[in-house]
């Protein structure tokens, strides 16, 4: 009897470990989704800071209307940054890059003086550009509006097809990490079905029953969950060493945001496949335990 005892103890450990390892490795897969995704999600939104516009000012502009508009491009709700670039400025990086001195030529400077905006990422798409570009040729100091509306079109169409792929895998990964997981800690479960009959035997309420086993394995979860956050800030310690840049991607506060959901999906599903695998093994007959 001792000896029975001693193996279904162990039993025991032995599927408690093959969990947490389990779970651990799911978690780990699927904060590394997480991960990717806020690293994509980043990277967008840099490269959507990137779009803009330039606004040409007209030759009679005064500096009190340059002046003004300068105010109103930096103070808009639409705007990341703003550069203001003079004729002369215009005319000497015209020479750097041609090496041609437009001055001699023509004997004038024909170039004007310009605002290179950018704009923030919920401003990035055609359609505010349009409103923006409406708004501003409206001023008389303004000559031209000048928008690249075929490369803000396509880069936006391979934004969005990016993340709708980044979503189907993300929302793929996790269904099949629901599935092992429930699976897992099913193997739990199944390892405790003796106990659950004696206990039926001898009066012990279902939810007597059900209590330890799910907390247990509500443990069992955030245990997985931390070892699978140790997994990644080794993962991440080592990219940041080996190819660096990650924390620029990142802040520190959204990676242990990700290691707090870990931690929630971890009890979460460990706790719910436990309350379902009790439930089955608590309707089972004797007979059906070894059957099943």
């Amino acid at each position: 009897m001792g000896s029975q005892v001693k193996k279904s103890k162990i039993s025991y450990i032995n599927a408690n470990v093959t969990s947490i390892i389990s779970v651990a490795l799911v978690l780990t897969l699927l904060g590394m989704g997480a991960l990717l995704g806020l690293f994509a999600h980043s990277a967008t939104e840099r490269i959507q800071a990137g779009i803009g516009f330039d606004v040409s000012m007209a030759d009679d502009a005064t500096d009190s209307q340059v002046l003004a508009m300068k105010r109103l491009l930096s103070a808009a709700p639409y705007t990341a940054s703003v550069k203001y670039i003079s004729k002369e400025e215009a005319l000497l990086y015209w020479q750097r890059e041609t090496g041609e001195d437009l001055m001699q030529v023509l004997g004038f400077n024909p170039l004007t003086a310009e605002f290179e905006v950018h704009v923030k990422p919920q401003y990035a798409v055609v359609d505010s550009l349009n409103v923006i570009e409406a708004t501003l040729s409206r001023f008389p100091s303004v000559d031209t509006v000048q928008i690249h509306r075929d490369q803000v079109e396509a880069l936006n169409r391979n934004i969005n097809g990016i993340m709708a792929v980044l979503g189907c895998v993300a929302l793929a990964l996790l269904i099949v990490s629901f599935a092992l997981i429930n699976n897992t800690v099913r193997l739990t479960v199944y390892s405790r079905r003796f106990l659950i009959y004696t206990m039926k035997l001898v009066g012990a309420t279902p939810g007597f029953i059900r209590r330890p086993i799910v907390v247990s394995n509500i443990i069992n979860g955030v245990i997985a969950a931390l070892a699978a956050a140790v997994l990644l800030s080794a993962g991440l310690f080592y990219i940041d060493k080996a190819e660096g840049g990650w924390s620029a991607l990142v802040t520190i506060g959204e990676v242990w945001c990700v290691f707090g959901a870990l931690i929630a999906v971890g009890a979460v599903l460990c706790g719910i496949g436990a309350l379902l695998a009790s439930n089955k093994y608590l309707r089972l007959d004797y007979d059906e335990l070894f059957k099943r």
